[in-house]
């Protein structure tokens, strides 16, 4: 009897004023607001414990950003149950905004009216090759666990990764292997959880299962 298919969780941070807003918001350090802190802890109810989808027993370990608002995300979610193994790690920051930390879209236009930061990157932040290769870092690091529950026996499967908008976007992009301007036809919302996985229990099948579970979209 084959095991069973192990996942990536990947959940974006609850809202901010500047997420509410829309500023862009990299390595500025914000909190919550307090209607983010309630929907984080309404998805909790729901995704986290004992027999759900989120089962900590099932967990290898946990990235998190060390932004305020992806590692107050991370407590919320595990507020009264065992915290699991988790790493603060840089690696799963937000995309660094650089000299368009703070601005709007609109504002970002007025200065250069064609940016996309697809195609752009950011001047005096990340460029789009920077990003790229820094979530294939992480991604190589959750496929090793993978790995090890493939092939080693490791008795717990899934990875968890608290993280950004941006990041996110990225990250789906780049686990099922397409370019990272793939990354422009996802939305994820504040509190959504994506679930990354693989078909046919195969690690060169990488898979998107779901994008935005139980996330409120205003």
């Amino acid at each position: 009897m084959s095991r069973p298919t192990p996942r990536l969780f990947l959940i974006r941070h609850g809202e901010t004023e500047w997420s509410l807003n829309g500023r862009h918001t990299g390595r500025t350090d914000i909190p919550l607001t307090a209607r983010g802190e309630e929907d984080i802890k309404e998805k909790a109810a729901r995704l986290v414990g004992d027999g759900k989808i989120v089962d900590p027993k099932n967990l290898c370990t946990v990235f998190v950003s060390p932004r305020q608002r992806a590692h107050k995300t991370f407590h919320i979610l595990f507020e009264g149950i065992e915290t699991p193994h988790h790493l603060l790690t840089e690696e799963c920051r937000e995309w660094d905004y650089g000299d368009y930390e703070g601005l709007l879209s609109s504002e970002i236009k007025e200065k250069n009216p064609t940016w996309k930061i697809w195609n752009d990157g950011c001047p005096g932040g990340e460029s789009v090759e920077e990003m790229e290769a820094r979530v294939d870092r992480i991604i190589a690091k959750v496929r090793e666990y993978h790995r090890q529950y493939f092939e080693e026996g490791l008795h717990t499967r899934d990875v968890m990764i608290v993280a950004h908008g941006h990041f996110s976007r990225v990250f789906i992009s780049r686990w099922i292997n397409f370019p990272l301007c793939l990354g422009t036809h996802f939305n994820v919302e504040p509190a959504g959880m994506a679930i990354l996985s693989y078909n046919h229990n195969s690690l060169k099948e990488p898979a998107l299962n779901a994008l935005n579970l139980y996330a409120t979209v205003r």
